[in-house]
């Protein structure tokens, strides 16, 4: 579990997932919860609050990081909205290492993922753009492009040993005009999504970390 103070910057470094996978997000709030946490020289005011909770909190952390090997956001209220005014907020996320293979699709271009042992069972999946250097590009002006699609890959590819993947804004939108994106998918290609005594001790890591939900 992490915390980043409000307008701090709320860092998963690199090498945190580099050998054991991508990021998953597990639970996240912005506000308060307690005295003390990012309290340092605060005036008893600003942190006698300890009921401020933001229930989109996980939602952004997941668009911003899920998937991912390394991942900063910003502890502010232009980020995440203020569920609490006048109080001193900050950012808690707890989150694990996915062991998972990357598929990257760039936008106008197809791709077909490829399971050789059990089924596909994807665990994230984003249409828009999270970096400037994947799928470069002239276009690629922007690193804040989150259209979460885990929920629609979910059920376009989970059980099947292969899936085409089309990057395309007829099929998902276009969820930053004129910025060119790309389809981001995690995925495991060990597991099988209706079986998992296929994957051991993986495939109950992967359930409980929400890799065969429907949600």
């Amino acid at each position: 579990i992490l915390s980043s103070c409000l307008n701090a910057v709320f860092s998963i470094f690199y090498y945190m997932c580099s050998d054991l996978g991508f990021i998953k997000v597990l639970e996240a709030n912005y506000g308060r919860t307690d005295h003390i946490t990012c309290a340092n020289g605060s005036p008893t005011n600003v942190i006698s609050n300890k009921h401020c909770f933001l229930e989109t909190s996980l939602h952004t952390m997941s668009a911003r990081c899920d998937g991912r090997k390394n991942c900063s956001v910003p502890a502010v209220n232009s980020v995440f909205s203020d569920p609490c005014s006048r109080t001193f907020k900050y950012l808690d996320v707890s989150y694990d290492c996915i062991p998972a293979k990357r598929s990257v699709t760039c936008e106008y271009t197809q791709s077909v993922i490829v399971c050789d042992t059990g089924v596909i069972s994807v665990y994230h999946a984003n249409y828009g753009r999270r970096d400037l250097v994947t799928c470069p590009h002239k276009s690629a002006t922007s690193p804040d492009c989150y259209s979460p699609q885990t929920r629609s890959l979910r059920s376009r590819c989970n059980g099947r040993k292969s899936c085409q993947l089309n990057a395309s804004n007829s099929v998902y939108s276009d969820p930053c005009y004129g910025v060119y994106k790309y389809l981001d998918v995690m995925y495991s290609q060990h597991c099988c999504s209706s079986c998992p005594e296929f994957c051991g001790s993986y495939g109950a890591a992967l359930m409980l970390s929400g890799g065969w939900h429907s949600s």
